[in-house]
């Protein structure tokens, strides 16, 4: 089964979790030391995020995935 992508969406979820990151003053390298998730590619909008990935870094920073999507306009 071919992966789908929609770039817009994740140009979304991407500059929101690029602000979340920023908000709190995290490095791309702290994040990737504390969950070994490579943000960069995220942050890009280069990598299509799962939604186990998602929720890992909503915990990270400390947010639902409710109150994640609640800044996302879909």
């Amino acid at each position: 089964m071919a992966q789908i992508r929609n770039d817009k969406l994740l140009n979304k979820v991407a500059l929101r979790i690029k602000a979340l990151r920023q908000q709190k003053g995290i490095t791309l390298e702290e994040i990737y030391n504390d969950t070994d998730i490579h943000v960069g590619r995220i942050e890009s909008a280069k990598a299509n995020i799962t939604l186990s990935t998602l929720s890992k870094l909503c915990d990270y920073f400390e947010i639902s995935l409710t109150e994640f999507f609640k800044k996302i306009d879909i």
